[in-house]
């Protein structure tokens, strides 16, 4: 059985913003009923270019309501620019995070905004040209691309917990196996200056404060940090995620995450009680 937030929990069972937007500037629609999933995502802007109506239908399980729940919140306020940066990963985190095998919904709202501002933009749908790799599920090869590169996979579990791709008969291992090595090979890494310890210490207060403190602040937490120890990041959390259930979670998906996209990708995040 899976573990939730009390924040999932709460966007499953209060929805917000559920319905249709009249006379929307942008409408999109993703998954498949017959696939378990679909989500219907539409928006209206105000005269600032600026998200101001939201709603969204979806057929799922809780984590699909709580995700697309989330999006709606999330977006509203920001402009086309802002919206689209928005990750999956941060819809997760949003929500104190999300059991691995549930990151497919957080990718499936990321999909529905994306191709609703597709059409607001007046661009024609790229799926034309896509293949489909999954038929169990229908999930084409851009998918799965797409999910490999933002989430950095490298297992068929881990593609399939992010877009369903394999979860059926398993005869596109393989080809999804091939897609995995295909990205990843033609990934260049990120070549990083060394850092000294004060410069790494100071990256990551830098990145703890600008990054990761105002998202936990908004959901009530906050994080303190402790110490570094070589690649060892020692971290004390407060507020509301010093008491979460799943603030394992959040510190490794969320937290972790930033810090070894922005400082190094060795860090490692280790909570303490100072």
């Amino acid at each position: 059985m899976w573990e939730y937030t009390d924040k999932v929990k709460d966007h499953f069972l209060n929805p917000r913003n559920v319905g249709e937007v009249e006379n929307p500037d942008g409408v999109a629609e993703v998954g498949s009923i017959a696939c378990g999933d679909a989500l219907k995502l539409s928006f209206k802007l105000d005269e600032n270019k600026r998200f101001k109506d939201v709603k969204f239908k979806t057929f799922g399980c809780a984590s699909a309501i709580a995700t697309s729940s989330a999006l709606t919140e999330m977006i509203k306020g920001m402009t086309v620019e802002e919206a689209m940066k928005v990750t999956n990963q941060d819809i997760a985190a949003y929500l104190g995070g999300l059991p691995q095998e549930k990151m497919h919904c957080s990718v499936m709202g990321k999909q529905a905004l994306e191709k609703a501002v597709e059409h607001y933009q007046g661009i024609s749908s790229k799926e034309q040209t896509a293949q489909i790799v999954c038929e169990c599920f229908g999930v084409p090869d851009r998918e799965i691309e797409q999910a490999i590169r933002e989430n950095n996979l490298s297992t068929v579990e881990e593609v399939t917990n992010y877009t369903k791709a394999g979860g059926g008969c398993g005869g596109c291992h393989d080809a999804i196996r091939q897609i995995i090595d295909r990205v990843r090979s033609g990934a260049r890494p990120m070549i990083r200056p060394k850092l000294s310890n004060i410069q790494k210490i100071k990256m990551i207060e830098e990145t703890i404060e600008r990054e990761i403190r105002p998202s936990l602040k908004n959901d009530g937490g906050d994080i303190e940090l402790v110490d570094v120890i070589g690649n060892r990041v020692l971290v004390a959390t407060r507020g509301a995620c010093a008491t979460c259930k799943a603030a394992d979670i959040t510190l490794k998906h969320f937290v972790e995450a930033k810090l070894r996209d922005l400082v190094s990708p060795e860090l490692v995040i280790e909570e303490v009680t100072p």
